[in-house]
């Protein structure tokens, strides 16, 4: 290794592992030059310095950017490298023609400072960031700032479900202007398979199974988002209709090349080999239309009513629905599945991947369904009479009443015959005493044995019991010498 100066700066040439490196330290300095040569070699043979990545740190850093999303472009999807090219903008018009190697950690905090004081969202700055971050660890420079510059906090959007009423009139309005029927059928297609709009767009009619009534998602976001996806009726109908309105506009031989989703330019130029690019306009207009409250007209946000025997003040009128993110359907789709009681595994074979977060959220959704369920089971309280609440919580406070089961499961191994008891009890019950023996707001449950009297009653209280298939009244005297299985305990009347 030997130092040597150019123009008052000391540069380095070294070898490591056959590799050489010949660099500029930066400094005129003899000693600082000596410490900064040892950093160098520490560097090169960690794997920090390569002598490529030394001439790709030279680069300015819009050179820098634009070699390194070309490098990206294969292992990207075409819409994400066109995303991450705007993003990048902002970025090569702050460093400028600034050297990757002279970038330092306060250039990027103030990078960040900027865009924030300019009114952007963190989450924007963060993926801006993503930019300077790769270009950066492609020049091995990262290394030097990542203990300085962090992400910045983001809030977490899980997306927005809608309500049934929300949904009701989305349909509706979709349905108004034959303008925003593409929309609406993909609209009818993600509320009903979970799909993501890039999934519909890239949708071919070879992807569609008509005998097995089933969509193939075969290019998605991730890897789990490959898969098959069995049709409902809603979602079985908006594919008929794609279907005639392709023949409708190309003729009854469609080629299984052709995108469900096509490219349309106005109402004249139709391609259907190239997918639709987006459907934004229709999705805006369709999502922040408001109706007049007077007359009722449908229009865009305005200050006054288009009618013009109306012309009713529209500055307090908003949508419902203004700023709802076609995804936000998908959202909608899998918390009704998770409202249904589906399982965490049927949820991501039918909507691929669903991130820890997503899952936790709609295990939250599933339990929040099953309280709702199970609160509807709670029967109100009659004059008089004793609810379930009650009868369970006096039940449970006395521990000396509990007669317990001896052997759990039957012979079949399925169920106990307990239960298969209770079960025939409780039909005979509806059928056997009068309403005025069984008072409908009551029951237990076997094998319980308790006598129980309503207040300002007799001692004695009559038990019902089920013995064989017959049904018939016992005092409370004989109750704890009876064999047979009891079913709910009844107060005399």
């Amino acid at each position: 290794m030997s130092l040597f100066k150019r123009n008052k700066t000391w540069w380095t040439d070294f070898s490591v592992n056959g590799a050489r490196y010949r660099l500029s330290l930066d400094t005129s300095d003899w000693r600082e030059a000596q410490s900064r040569e040892k950093e160098k070699i520490a560097e090169a043979q960690t794997g920090k310095l390569t002598p490529q990545t030394q001439s790709f740190a030279r680069l300015a850093f819009p050179e820098a950017v634009a070699r390194w999303l070309e490098e990206k472009r294969p292992r990207v999807a075409p819409k994400t490298h066109v995303t991450e090219l705007e993003r990048a903008n902002a970025p090569k018009q702050f460093f400028g023609q600034a050297r990757l190697k002279d970038i330092t950690s306060e250039a990027v905090l103030a990078y960040m400072r900027q865009r924030s004081e300019q009114g952007l969202s963190n989450a924007t700055i963060n993926r801006e960031l993503d930019i300077i971050r790769g270009v950066l660890k492609r020049a091995r420079l990262w290394y030097r700032m990542a203990d300085d510059v962090k992400p910045l906090p983001a809030r977490s959007n899980i997306g927005r479900a809608l309500s049934m009423d929300e949904e009701a009139r989305l349909l509706r309005i979709a349905a108004s202007r034959p303008e925003w029927n593409m929309v609406r059928l993909a609209m009818v297609l993600a509320l009903n398979t979970t799909c993501r709009g890039c999934e519909l767009k890239g949708l071919h009619w070879r992807d569609v199974d008509f005998l097995g009534r089933t969509i193939a998602i075969r290019r998605s976001k991730t890897e789990a988002g490959i898969r098959t996806i069995p049709l409902n009726a809603n979602a079985w109908k908006a594919i008929l209709a794609l279907r005639e309105r392709a023949m409708l506009l190309f003729g009854e031989n469609l080629n299984l090349d052709w995108y469900v989703f096509f490219r349309r330019e106005g109402f004249s130029k139709a391609e259907p080999d190239k997918p639709a690019e987006t459907w934004r306009t229709a999705w805006r207009s369709l999502t922040r239309a408001i109706e007049c409250p007077a007359c009722g007209l449908l229009q865009p946000p305005r200050e006054s009513c288009a009618n013009e025997q109306c012309k009713a003040d529209l500055r307090e009128v908003k949508s419902s629905l203004a700023g709802l993110r076609f995804h936000d359907l998908r959202h909608t789709a899998i918390t009704k599945l998770a409202e249904s009681q589906t399982s965490d595994s049927t949820i991501m074979a039918i909507a691929g991947h669903v991130s820890d977060t997503m899952l936790r959220h709609y295990s939250h959704i599933r339990q929040e369904a099953m309280r709702r369920a199970l609160d509807g089971l709670a029967w109100p309280a009659a004059e008089g009479g004793y609810v379930t609440n009650h009868v369970t919580n006096r039940v449970g406070d006395a521990a000396n009443s509990l007669q317990v089961s001896e052997k759990i499961g039957g012979a079949d191994g399925i169920r106990t015959h307990d239960l298969l008891d209770a079960i025939e009890a409780r039909s005979q019950l509806r059928h056997g005493p009068t309403e005025k023996e069984i008072p409908l707001n009551f029951y237990s449950i076997p094998p319980l044995r308790r006598s129980i009297k309503r207040p300002n009653q007799p001692k004695t209280a009559v038990l019902w019991f089920w013995a064989r298939g017959t049904s018939f009244p016992r005092s409370c005297g004989t109750a704890a010498q009876e064999n047979s299985r009891l079913v709910p305990a009844v107060a005399c009347p």
